[in-house]
């Protein structure tokens, strides 16, 4: 397969490593602040309506002179500058926005967080958690704990506690589902045996037409594989990086039906990118396409399309897809614990929820968001979230770093080479382990 198109490098926070580096945040309101550690003239403790939080929210009050600067992305800036202003309202606490990407926030947080020059609040990618609270960079969710437990859905929940402890306030959630070309098929299909029949009289290589595509070289989008028949990655729920079931007998059934799936792919995984599989989505020749939600804007002015659940597997088994929750984080070296605290919970309240899916399209965390009409009745929204009910969230334990590159290996060799799976897969979890065993020693 040989397409002109330039490679787009997708960075996932799951394959990132602790580095030194400094980057400069950009405030939004002008004041050129670089955190809320820099207090102005003290100011009487704030004793006005507190409507905006819940219960307990209510009875935490913010420390008195508490300004506060809060780390995010600057696509969210549209939700953000007038949800800014109204917690300053209900509050007394002013906050200052600085840009900085999500996947770079846990190793600024690492650098800045001990000097005082991080943010007070921060948004981070649920899988550096094990990071960042190894490390006593953040602080538990605990005064508003109940409430976030109540509000927010049971998967991002997980995601956002390590070692039992409650650390996140949940605020969006990603996965990946099946696009579906509505000017090529009626409706999408439930299974991947429908795909292959679809396949047999839709590729046409020789003029690059693929019934279906995926990046498959990666271990995030063939998770289904690994654990709808049974296998996983780390055991306990990926909190045990002791047990590797990667090469479980029923992760190698799995994986040996992602390798027969070459016969309606038959291309090498370099050559299934991004950037490939988008323009021949938006081509008309490509019919399906598993990606995420970060992609529908590449879509929406180009292909008739739908959005639906992953393909099951033999046996009716649901795929289950890899998600990713980000949430905000307190910032242990916080001088307003209270009010960051509170801060991080009202941007994640329902109102906060759908005001922020109006304004950039994430798909929010809170339950009864979810269940409003405004998403519900979006049928792209409804099919990553039918998606996301059959999704785990990436183990967020730091040893989970050493499973990307040792899987893609593997994958490689099933894939390309036709290699033999379970000695393939025996060879990843060694690597893995011993990376593991060499991370343990370091310590």
């Amino acid at each position: 397969m040989s397409l002109n198109c330039s490679r787009k490098v997708w960075f996932r926070s799951a394959t990132a490593v602790l580095l030194a580096c400094s980057l400069s945040g950009c405030s939004l309101n002008g004041s050129g602040s670089s955190g809320g550690h820099t207090a102005g003239t003290p100011a009487p403790e704030q004793t006005g309506p507190q409507s905006a939080g819940s219960a307990e929210a209510a009875e935490l009050r913010p420390e008195a002179g508490a300004a506060l600067t809060l780390w995010e992305e600057k696509s969210e800036s549209a939700f953000l500058l007038p949800a800014l202003k109204a917690f300053e309202a209900s509050f007394g606490v002013p906050v200052t926005m600085e840009e900085v990407p999500s996947p770079d926030q846990p190793n600024k947080l690492a650098n800045d967080g001990p000097a005082n020059l991080a943010a007070d609040v921060v948004l981070l990618p649920h899988d550096r958690l094990g990071d960042v609270a190894s490390a006593n960079l953040v602080l538990p969710n605990d005064v508003l704990g109940e409430s976030t437990r109540q509000t927010k859905l049971e998967t991002a929940l997980q995601a956002v506690t390590f070692g039992g402890i409650l650390y996140g306030y949940p605020k969006s959630i990603e996965t990946y589902a099946l696009y579906y070309n509505k000017d090529l098929v009626k409706q999408a299909p439930r299974t991947w045996e429908e795909i292959a029949q679809f396949a047999r009289t839709f590729n046409d290589p020789a003029v690059n037409r693929y019934a279906v595509m995926w990046e498959n070289k990666s271990l995030y989008y063939n998770y289904p594989f690994i654990t709808a028949l049974g296998g996983y990655v780390y055991g306990r729920n990926g909190t045990d990086p002791s047990d590797i079931g990667l090469n479980h007998p029923k992760a190698v059934e799995g994986m040996t039906y992602f390798q027969s799936l070459k016969s309606i792919l038959p291309v090498q995984t370099a050559d299934v990118t991004y950037d490939v599989k988008t323009q021949l989505f938006q081509q008309g020749k490509l019919a399906f396409n598993i990606d995420g939600p970060w992609s529908i804007g590449s879509f929406r002015n180009h292909v008739n399309f739908g959005v639906a659940p992953l393909p099951q597997l033999p046996g009716g088994k649901n795929s289950i897809s890899f998600s990713g929750i980000r949430a905000y984080y307190v910032n242990s070296y916080t001088k307003y614990p209270n009010a960051s605290k509170l801060l991080a919970d009202f941007l994640t309240d329902k109102e906060n929820a759908l005001a922020n899916f109006k304004a950039t399209g994430s798909i929010t965390a809170h339950k009864e968001a979810t269940e409003d009409p405004l998403l519900k009745q979006d049928p792209i929204v409804s099919g990553f979230l039918e998606q996301f009910g059959h999704s785990h969230p990436m183990p967020s334990l730091p040893e989970m770093a050493n499973v990307w590159a040792p899987m893609e290996a593997a994958i490689g060799a099933i894939w390309n080479d036709q290699a033999d799976v379970r000695t393939s897969l025996d060879k990843a979890v060694q690597t893995i382990r011993d990376q593991n065993q060499n991370r343990s020693s370091a310590r």
